[in-house]
């Protein structure tokens, strides 16, 4: 009961919400705007369920004082903190969550895509190695592009700047419309697969 209650609810629920995609009739709509209601409601419990098991995660390695307990610990007083200042003083434009976001949050973002992008670009050193025809292409393409995009480009050959529109928006675009289609046909397939029962390990444990 407790494996087959959950895969009748997948079911039931994925066969309605398709049949509503392609249903205009208003009660179809009403269907729909009632399901973004609950998945609102499931989506603030597993929410709770999420801060909980962070929770008691970080607090089990401060307690037992495990390797880097240090950054667990600054976790929880962040995150408690951070809710607390919410919950006392809102989100104004105003409100000291306001505050730790612009000054911390998004400083934070900045550098860690800052070290993001250097890794992108140590990983572009060893892939654009010009080893194979493949690799060969791969660099001279990026190198236009790149010689494009930037000023120099232009004082170089003003046409470096029409060739690397032209890169992007058709040998790039070709492949990356392929990707997106083998990956629609991915999500549809594993879609199916969660309706019909035939994959089960979003339910825990063993298939």
């Amino acid at each position: 009961m407790q494996r087959s209650l959950p895969l009748a609810l997948c079911f039931i629920m994925g066969i309605l919400m398709i049949i509503q995609f392609f249903s205009p009739h208003p009660i179809s709509q009403q269907f729909f705007d009632t399901i973004i209601k609950w998945i609102r409601i499931i989506s603030a419990f597993a929410l709770v369920l999420g801060v909980r098991s962070i929770s008691l995660r970080h607090i089990e390695t401060v307690r037992r004082k495990r390797s880097g307990f240090v950054y667990s610990l600054f976790t929880l007083i962040s995150m408690a903190v951070t809710a607390l200042l919410g919950l006392i003083f809102g989100v104004g434009a105003q409100a000291p969550i306001r505050l730790i976001f612009n000054n911390i949050l998004v400083p934070l973002g900045a550098t860690m895509f800052s070290i993001l992008a250097f890794y992108m670009a140590s990983a572009a050193y060893r892939a654009f190695r010009a080893r194979t025809f493949e690799a060969t292409l791969l660099l001279i393409a990026a190198f236009i592009v790149m010689l494009g995009m930037v000023p120099i480009g232009n004082l170089i050959s003003p046409h470096f700047s029409a060739i690397a529109e032209w890169l992007l928006s058709v040998p790039n675009m070709a492949a990356k419309r392929g990707i997106l289609f083998g990956v629609a046909l991915g999500v549809i397939a594993t879609s199916l697969k969660i309706i019909l029962g035939i994959e089960r390990g979003w339910l825990g444990g063993r298939r």
